[in-house]
């Protein structure tokens, strides 16, 4: 969950989100070392008047200030690749849940367990509780297993929404006629929160998303109430 006055990202969930952080880190100490190298070499060249006509018009200097960005860029491109690859790839995951985007809700079904499926709205300003978060808290949160891969079929019924968890590093537009999916491997228990990151209309801001990671056997008793509940 955010933070007031926080500056870098949310706490990570998964293994994937931990990976573009980390990333994040490197390419950002990276700039930092190159603005440093810039900003001092244009102070140099400024503001000292004996500068040598070798510094000035020198051929290697030339070719190193070429080469170098190159090899940055090479450095850069690697890993952000390999990270492309990984935030494309889909398996077929454990489980699978079926989240559709609604004007201006969330539904979700898990296919793999008798079809169960239910709708998930925000939760009033006036009819929250002591420790909810305003905008963000649902009646009916997204529940998950702990330690399991997740595969996740988004669609919409309407216009374009997008569902996004942003500890999870998960992000996929719900499209109207069409099927996106993604994937994620949940290590960490707790409540993670993300809303619709797609201007899907006037009460946009108003789709929060929730998901809770529980234990196994937490999972399955509440996989076994919500079949009594939809039985009754």
């Amino acid at each position: 969950m955010a933070q007031w006055g926080q500056l870098g990202f949310q706490d990570a969930s998964s293994p994937l989100m931990e990976s573009l952080i980390s990333f994040h880190d490197s390419a950002l100490l990276v700039l930092i070392l190159i603005i440093s190298l810039v900003a001092y070499v244009a102070a140099f060249l400024m503001f000292n008047v004996f500068v040598s006509r070798f510094v000035v018009e020198g051929q290697v200097l030339e070719s190193v200030w070429t080469v170098l960005p190159g090899l940055i860029l090479i450095f850069l491109a690697l890993p952000s690749l390999r990270l492309l690859y990984l935030l494309d790839e889909v398996s077929s995951g454990g489980i699978t849940l079926k989240t559709i985007g609604h004007q201006w809700y969330w539904s979700y079904e898990y296919s793999d367990f008798l079809a169960i499926s239910y709708d998930s709205y925000m939760i009033p300003t006036d009819e929250l509780e002591g420790g909810d978060f305003r905008l963000l808290e649902v009646d009916n949160r997204v529940i998950l297993p702990a330690n399991s891969s997740v595969r996740v079929l988004v669609a919409s019924s309407d216009v374009i929404h997008s569902w996004t968890v942003p500890s999870l590093g998960v992000k996929a537009d719900a499209i109207p006629g069409r099927l996106n999916q993604l994937s994620f491997f949940t290590n960490r228990f707790g409540v993670f929160y993300g809303q619709c990151s797609e201007i899907c209309g006037a009460n946009h801001s108003f789709m929060p998303i929730v998901v809770e990671v529980v234990s196994v056997d937490s999972f399955l008793k509440w996989l076994q109430g919500m079949q009594l509940a939809l039985e009754a």
